[in-house]
Formats: C-alpha cells, sequence, structure tokens
C-alpha cells in the first residue's frame, strides 16, 4: 500500500508545480483519478490516453503542446523508458497494476512492499485530496472495488447506492451504475466529443448536475451517455441471447466504439460462466476483454499468447488482450484447456 508519507510526496509534487500535465487512461479509474486531482489543485491540462500502438505519440505530443513543470501519470501500467526519458521535468507516476522498474520516475504503486494492494488509483487519488467523494467511488467501484467505510459515509446520497454491497451489485443492480457507465461511455466516440464531456466533468459539483440533467453541461454528458448506451444495449441483448457456458466467447465487429470491458463486466454478473472473453474484431485482430469469478485468469493467458501473435495482461482476475483473427480458433482452446488445469 502507499504510505502516508507517499501520499505527502504527491501532495508536495501537485502543490508545487504550476502547470501539470496529467497522462490518464480510457478507463473510469483513470478519467476519476485525474478529475480528483484537477478539481482539487485547479491548474495543469489532462490528456486521456488510449491504450493502442500510438500511445507513445500521444504522451509525446501532449508533453510538447502543454510545456508543463510536472508530469502526473495516472493508472498507466507500461510506460517505456525512452518515452519517460523524453520528459525533461518531475514525473510522478500512480499506478496499481503488476510492477515495474523504471529510472528517473516517482513511482508509486501500491503493489510494492511485503502487503501488495490492488486498489485502484482512483483510491488514492481520493486520499490525496480527501473531497468528492462521488467521483472516487465512481472510479473505485468502476475498478471492480467495495469502496471503504469513510468514503461511503461522506457521500451525500446513500440512497443511489442502496443495499448493494458487491462491486457488481454496485455496478448493474444499484442506480449509482449508471455513473459508472455515463464515465465510461463519454471516453468513447471522437476526441472533440470527449474532451468536451470530460472539461464538463471538471466543472460538476454535484452528480445529480448529470442524472437530473440540471444544467447545460449535464445534459450534454447525459445525452451523450445515452447515445452511446444505444449502441452497447444492442450489443449486450445479443450477447445474452447467446448459451451459457463454463468459458463464454462471444466476438463482434464495431467500426466506432469498443465495449469489450463493459461486456465482459456486466455479463461476468449476468451470466454462470466462470470466464467470459469478448472479442471485438477490427484491423485483422480481436481485441479482448478477459474476466473470471473463478480462478486467476492473468497467468492462462499469458500461456496462452505463447503459442499466438499478440499481446496482452492486466489483473488476476481481469485482463486485455489482442490477438490475430486467424490465431483465435487457437486462442480459446489453449485458454480452454489451461484454465482447467489451473
Amino acid at each position: 500500500m502507499l504510505t502516508d508519507t507517499q501520499i505527502m510526496e504527491i501532495r508536495g509534487f501537485l502543490e508545487k508545480a504550476e502547470n501539470p500535465l496529467y497522462l490518464f487512461d480510457d478507463d473510469p479509474d483513470g478519467l476519476t483519478s485525474y478529475l480528483l486531482l484537477k478539481k482539487k489543485y485547479k491548474k495543469g491540462h489532462g490528456t486521456c490516453v488510449k491504450s493502442s500502438p500510438r500511445s507513445s505519440v500521444v504522451y509525446s505530443a501532449s508533453y510538447r503542446k502543454h510545456k508543463p513543470d510536472l508530469v502526473v501519470i495516472l493508472d498507466k501500467p507500461n510506460i517505456s523508458q525512452e518515452i519517460l526519458d523524453e520528459f525533461n521535468v518531475p514525473v510522478v507516476w500512480i499506478d496499481h497494476h503488476q510492477l515495474v522498474e523504471r529510472d528517473g520516475v516517482n513511482y508509486y504503486n501500491p503493489m510494492a512492499g511485503d502487503s501488495p494492494d490492488n486498489r485502484p488509483t482512483s483510491y488514492w487519488a481520493y486520499r490525496v485530496v480527501e473531497e468528492n467523494e462521488w467521483v472516487a467511488l465512481v472510479g473505485i467501484i468502476g475498478d471492480w472495488h467495495v469502496p471503504e467505510k469513510d468514503i461511503v459515509e461522506k457521500f451525500g446520497y446513500p440512497e443511489l447506492l442502496g443495499d448493494a454491497k458487491t462491486p457488481p451489485e454496485l455496478m448493474f443492480d444499484a442506480e449509482f451504475g449508471k455513473f459508472i457507465k455515463i464515465f465510461s461511455f463519454i471516453m468513447k466516440g471522437s476526441n472533440e466529443s470527449m474532451d468536451e464531456c470530460i472539461n464538463g466533468l471538471e466543472i460538476i459539483n454535484d452528480p445529480m448536475e448529470i442524472l437530473e440533467r440540471k444544467n447545460e453541461v449535464g445534459k450534454l454528458i447525459y445525452d451523450k451517455y445515452e447515445r452511446i448506451n444505444r449502441e452497447y444495449e444492442i450489443c449486450l441483448k445479443d450477447a445474452l441471447s447467446q448459451e451459457d457456458e463454463g468459458v463464454y466467447v462471444y466476438t463482434y465487429v464495431e467500426d466506432k466504439n469498443s465495449f469489450t470491458g463493459n461486456l465482459s463486466n456486466e455479463l461476468l454478473h449476468r451470466l454462470k460462466s466462470e470466464v467470459i472473453i469478448i472479442g471485438r474484431e477490427k484491423d485483422g485482430d480481436f481485441r479482448l476483454s478477459l474476466r473470471s469469478k473463478g480462478k486467476p485468469i492473468r497467468m492462462v493467458l499469458q500461456k496462452a499468447l505463447e503459442e499466438v501473435e499478440g499481446y496482452g495482461g492486466g489483473h488476476d482476475m481481469a485482463c486485455g488482450a489482442s490477438v490475430k483473427v486467424q490465431d483465435f480458433s487457437k486462442f480459446i482452446e489453449i485458454i480452454k484447456k489451461e484454465y482447467k488445469k489451473e
């Protein structure tokens, strides 16, 4: 876990900086981590970095554009030393994935030490700022974690959480789960519409501004969510019509938006299958999200990737990967075989 001293160090960097650049992952955990820090310190710029082979270009371009005096990396599991060496300013990197070793970086990862702790980056960002509980809850629950009691008690709308106790219940059965979808879906579509919604979230002070569309910004964000959700519901309905089995595999072709992570999370909750694999076919690859409610899936994935062309990784129970279309059938066979062994 991160110590009180480390939390104080992060605060020190942010208080001293006049023009920080936040580089954050394109999921609710990454986005809320950024929003928590930006709302508190009210300075600098943020860039959402979508995971793709072009991400190194995004890092470099954003750094050159904004000329920061501090770079803050949030919820990104792996950045090359080459990219980090381009940043001629202090770098604060907060993450909760598997540990990596890099030089010249202030690296804060709660997985280090004798008691590894994989609570999401948004949880640690909240500990830095200790405010905007509703934003923290979106990130923590959206990353499949149960929020700490003190955060829940400070949240002003407990009725939105209801009696739900587990992350999937909070995400898919409680009214609050709509916020997690909203934060996820606004990062889909064009970069222009994404940036417009993120800029709006920076000035939203109360979650009901969005849910009840109380102002123009709330309406902007909610309207985009509704547009994207219509696409998502079509995919979800099709996926739910497929036969449930031990290792559940669903693939689709979608040029506009990726729903692999969203579908894998919801289907893990709604189906009896122990393993969910969702694949989106694009440009000769299957972009995959894998989830498990039984045994860890990460090492099973690594074994499968040794025998096909592709890459991937993640947490023990939740991973992402990319595999060539021609290797997909072989990949699934290996996953099923190796999962039975584990």
